[in-house]
C-alpha cells in the first residue's frame, strides 16, 4: 500500500517493526516530529516515550534503557549531537546498542533552523574521544530512511555499539509517496543473550579482539558494571596495560574488521562510462534524475549512491571505478568534507567537487553542467 510521508514518519515506523521500545529526545528543528510521532504510536502502551529537559538527559536515559535491555532511539539535529557526544563515548565504552538520528541542518552553531544542510558527515564519524569507529549510515529519502533504521538497529544489536543515522532538513520534513511494503528489509535482528554457565567470564568478555560480548542486561541476575572508564572483561576499572590494550583493541576491531560486510550502497554502473557520480543523502535524487537526463542524450555516465559513510565503503568505491573512468564527480550539501575522505581511496584520480552549502538543494542541470564539462577541476 502506497502512502504519503516524511522521512522522519518512516524512521518512526522503521523502528517500530525493529522492535525499538524506548525512545528519548529533546525538541529540536526537524527532529522533533520524531518525537510527536513516537507519542502518537506509544500511546497504546507498546514503549516508552520521554521529553526529557535537554539532549544530554535523553540520550543519558537511552543507554541507561538500552543496557537493561530495551531498543532505544534518540533523535536530534547537530547542536544536539554536540550536546552528546559525551555520552556516545560512554555507549561506545559501554557497548551499548543505541540507535541516533541526526537531522542535519544549515551550520554551524544554531545555524538555519529551517534550512537544509549535510555538514556533520565528519562530526559523526568523530564524535567521540579517542576516534573509535562508528557505524554511520546517510538517508537520501523517506524509503531508504525506512530501511536504513532497520539496517541500524540491526548493526546496533549485532554488533553492540551505537549507530548514528544521518538525514537533513529535506529528507525528514518532505513528504513523499512510498510503498513501504515493496522495501526489501533485512531480518530483524537482536543481541546475543549471555550464559550464566561455568564459561560465563563477564559481560565485555570476548576470546577475539573482533568478537562480540555476549549482552547481560543491567538489573538482572547477573551483576553488569556499566562505565565510561576502561574495564575489563568484568567492567571493573584496569590499569593493566594488557587489559587496555586488549579492551581498546576490540572496540576498533569489531567495526573496522566488518567494514565490508557494513557497506549498504546503490550501484548504477555503465562500464563503458568515463564518469562516475558519486553521491548520499540529499543530493541523490539530483544525481538520478541528471543521470536519467545525459543517458536520454546517448551519454554514458555512472553513480554510485553510499547509504554507508563509515566505515568508508572501499570496496564498493573501487569496484565502481570501471577501468575506463577517468573522472569522478561528487555533489555534497556542505563544503566538500566527504570528498576529502575519499580522496585516498580514489587516488590518481582526481574528485570534482560540487559544493552546496547556503540551504538549498544542487539542481539535476548543475551536475549536468558539470559532467559535460571536460575541464577537470
Amino acid at each position: 500500500m502506497r502512502e504519503f510521508m516524511t522521512g522522519n514518519q518512516a524512521v518512526v515506523r522503521a523502528a517500530i517493526r525493529a522492535g525499538c521500545n524506548y525512545f528519548a529526545g529533546y525538541p529540536i528543528t526537524p527532529a522533533s516530529s520524531i518525537l510527536t510521532e513516537f507519542v502518537k504510536a506509544f500511546a497504546d502502551g507498546r514503549g516508552t516515550i520521554v521529553q526529557t529537559e535537554d539532549e544530554i538527559a535523553a540520550i543519558g536515559q537511552c543507554i541507561g534503557a538500552a543496557m537493561a535491555g530495551a531498543k532505544a532511539l534518540t533523535a536530534s539535529s547537530g547542536p544536539g549531537l554536540s550536546l552528546y557526544s559525551e555520552n556516545i563515548g560512554l555507549a561506545q565504552m559501554a557497548e551499548t546498542p543505541l540507535v541516533i538520528v541526526d537531522c542535519q541542518r544549515m551550520g554551524p552553531s544554531t545555524g538555519g533552523a529551517t534550512a537544509t544542510g549535510e555538514g556533520d558527515v565528519m562530526f559523526a564519524r568523530f564524535v567521540s574521544g579517542g576516534g573509535y569507529p562508528l557505524p554511520v549510515l546517510a538517508a537520501c529519502d523517506a524509503a531508504t530512511a525506512y530501511r536504513l533504521t532497520i539496517d541500524a538497529f540491526n548493526i546496533a544489536e549485532r554488533f553492540r555499539t551505537p549507530v548514528i543515522l544521518l538525514s537533513s532538513k529535506d529528507v525528514a520534513l518532505t513528504r513523499q509517496t512510498v510503498d513501504l511494503g515493496a522495501i526489501e528489509l533485512p531480518e530483524v535482528a537482536d543481541r546475543s543473550p549471555h550464559d550464566d554457565g561455568d564459561g560465563w567470564r563477564g559481560p565485555y568478555a570476548v576470546d577475539q579482539p573482533a568478537d562480540i560480548p555476549r549482552f547481560a542486561p543491567i538489573g538482572g541476575d547477573t551483576l553488569v558494571r556499566v562505565t565510561g572508564s576502561i574495564h575489563d572483561e568484568r567492567g571493573v576499572l584496569t590499569n593493566d596495560r594488557a587489559k587496555i590494550q586488549a579492551k581498546l583493541t576490540h572496540l576498533f576491531e569489531k567495526i573496522e574488521s566488518r567494514a565490508e560486510e557494513l557497506e549498504r550502497f546503490d550501484a548504477d554502473i555503465d562500464p563503458i562510462a568515463e564518469t562516475l557520480i558519486i553521491c548520499y543523502g540529499g543530493a541523490d535524487g539530483a544525481v538520478r534524475e541528471a543521470v536519467a537526463t545525459m543517458r536520454e542524450r546517448g551519454e554514458a555516465i555512472s553513480r554510485l549512491t553510499l547509504y554507508t559513510l563509515w566505515p568508508i565503503a572501499a570496496r564498493a568505491i573501487r569496484d565502481a571505478v570501471t577501468w575506463r573512468v577517468r573522472r569522478v564527480i561528487m555533489p555534497e550539501l556542505n563544503i566538500g568534507l566527504y570528498a576529502d575522505a575519499l580522496r585516498p581511496i580514489l587516488a590518481p584520480l582526481a574528485i570534482e567537487s560540487i559544493r552546496r552549502y547556503d540551504g538549498g538543494l544542487i539542481s539535476p542541470e548543475t551536475i549536468c553542467e558539470q559532467a559535460g564539462n571536460e575541464a577537470i577541476a
